[in-house]
């Protein structure tokens, strides 16, 4: 059984936090050990504690593992920009050895770590990198979750590309609906399971508030853990 995957969207805004929520509770009902790691976060609150990310949050919470903040998010960045900016203006070097020792220990903790990611597949972490370059280094298999609404059938199929381009497996991927007016529903989602050359572990309903339901129900992990 394979002991990381990561999580990416077709953009940012998709549903990668839901989705990864979905994930964590589908593998505890499994009795699963999980840990949630949300490696690089722009977007984060002052508290008393120091900064945290509200995404960052909801994964410590799914998780079974009870982890650090500090080790759930190393980078906690304060400005909600793409995180090259906000690590800019912070002065902040995004370390990928940092990343790596805080995946390992996770990996000795548990026995699935989700690693969501930020924003879209290329998003920047430098002037000169990308997160997705991290994630070539640790060969983590890859979970896309695709935002149902107008557009994301070329994001998909663009974020797929760049994926294999890059030597990395898709293990499954997560339809969300972010907007419940979306025409034409059942026909994205026959077109994304025709072009997808990964099974569809998923397929979440636009919910109210749904980063604060059980979302167990929507997904199938058994294609991730019935895995050589």
């Amino acid at each position: 059984m394979i002991d990381a995957f990561f999580i990416a969207g077709t953009d940012t805004d998709v549903g990668k936090t839901v989705a990864s929520k979905a994930i964590l509770n589908a593998l505890a009902e499994q009795g699963l050990k999980t840990i949630g790691y949300k490696p690089v976060a722009a977007g984060s609150d002052k508290t008393a504690e120091g900064f945290r990310n509200s995404d960052a949050l909801y994964l410590q919470k799914a998780a079974t593992v009870d982890v650090a903040y500090d080790d759930v998010n190393p980078y906690a960045l304060e400005l909600p920009a793409s995180p090259h900016i906000a690590a800019m203006r912070e002065n902040v070097e995004i370390e990928y050895s940092i990343l790596s020792d805080k995946l390992a220990q996770h990996k000795q903790n548990s026995d699935i770590v989700l690693v969501e990611g930020a924003g879209g597949w290329r998003v920047p972490v430098s002037s000169s990198d990308c997160l997705s370059t991290w994630v070539q280094q640790e060969k983590l298999p890859v979970v896309l979750v695709v935002g149902i609404k107008l557009g994301c059938l070329s994001h998909a199929m663009l974020t797929l590309d760049a994926i294999k381009a890059d030597g990395l497996e898709l293990v499954g991927w997560v339809a969300n609906r972010v907007n419940p007016g979306t025409e034409h529903y059942a026909d994205i989602i026959e077109m994304l399971e025709q072009k997808i050359d990964a099974p569809k572990i998923g397929e979440i309903p636009y919910v109210p508030s749904v980063k604060r339901q059980g979302l167990a129900k929507y997904i199938d992990v058994s294609p991730l853990l019935n895995r050589d």
